[in-house]
């Protein structure tokens, strides 16, 4: 899901406020479909909305359907595309299609389960919503989904019928070091569905001056990631090229479970920083997974051409595994 599209808690708060709420879910996309299975779409009773499940393409259709929900309590999929006489009319001529599975909050799903749905989002835990839209058995489970977790990859079980949507922790971005890339890529990174921290105990680099309304942390990397906690979904980013400060945060994150870490410096300096890791006991396996030079080879310039390559290659390590 996306991080800033906080569907399910809105979903429970229209719910709470009396006003009902219907969750709308891309379940399956063929061709130029816009928006990723799992995208989320929730409509209350008064028709307001918030997010997407086709980019504007069929919202007004499944709005429609949605409120008939509310009144019917029933689990509808609905599908929408070029073979359908209504394609045009719902705005998708180019030949993509999409199946949407409507559900009014309450009558299909449980108010309990979605409550817990929203608890497991709010404490980082990953989560997948299991459900057979035709017999409506609803399930949420922590285990078994190894691979869409990482994936991130929400879709139909082995069976054809079981929809599983994905629900992972927001991803994080941690930069040690407020130096002019970061100025450039934190923004970047907020705009692509990261929170970043930054970290840099040198008081004129990490000012909020230079960083307006981040979070900034003014510790010793290594100490500031122990607090922070570095999970599946962090990507760690390291741009001080001093080691006093980069060696400690990459041997916190050689040891936890960040899926990226990037180093900024020469070939030159990584050597000596491959170094230093080795007479620490690190084997050449654990120091590969460091990107470094950081960045994807694109002939970067500027630093935010440098932040530009960095956020590419955090998402290509995030989708592609690399």
């Amino acid at each position: 899901m996306d991080r800033f599209e906080n569907i399910p808690e809105i979903a429970l708060d229209w719910h709470e406020a009396g006003k009902g709420a219907v969750l709308a879910t891309v379940v399956e996309t063929w061709g130029s479909a816009p928006r990723r299975v799992g995208g989320q779409l929730v409509i209350n009773g008064d028709g307001e909305i918030q997010g997407s499940v086709s980019g504007g393409c069929v919202e007004g259709a499944v709005v429609v359907e949605a409120l008939e929900t509310l009144e019917t309590g029933e689990t509808r999929v609905l599908e929408y595309g070029i073979s359908d006489g209504d394609a045009f009319a719902v705005g998708l001529a180019c030949g993509g299609t999409i199946r949407v599975m409507v559900e009014p909050i309450g009558a299909a799903m449980p108010v309990e389960m979605l409550r817990e749905l929203v608890a497991a989002r709010a404490n980082r835990r990953a989560v997948a919503y299991c459900v057979h839209p035709t017999t409506g058995e609803r399930s949420l489970s922590y285990d078994g989904h190894a691979d869409r977790f990482r994936m991130d990859r929400s879709g139909f079980a082995e069976d054809g019928e079981t929809f599983i949507a994905i629900h992972n922790p927001p991803l994080r971005m941690v930069v040690v070091g407020a130096v002019h890339i970061a100025q450039a890529l934190v923004p970047m990174a907020r705009i692509a569905g990261f929170d970043p921290i930054i970290i840099d105990p040198r008081e004129s680099f990490g000012s909020s001056a230079r960083f307006p309304g981040e979070t900034i942390l003014d510790d010793w990397p290594d100490a500031a990631l122990e607090n922070i906690g570095c999970d599946g979904r962090t990507a760690l980013v390291l741009l001080t090229h001093d080691p006093k400060l980069d060696d400690p945060a990459l041997e916190f994150a050689l040891r936890s479970d960040v899926f990226y870490i990037g180093a900024l410096g020469s070939t030159r300096t990584h050597a000596k920083r491959v170094d230093r890791l080795m007479q620490k006991g690190f084997t050449p396996d654990d120091i590969a997974s460091i990107a470094a030079p950081v960045g994807l080879n694109i002939g970067s310039a500027t630093p935010a051409e440098i932040a530009v390559s960095v956020l590419a290659q955090m998402i290509q390590s995030l989708r592609q595994g690399t």
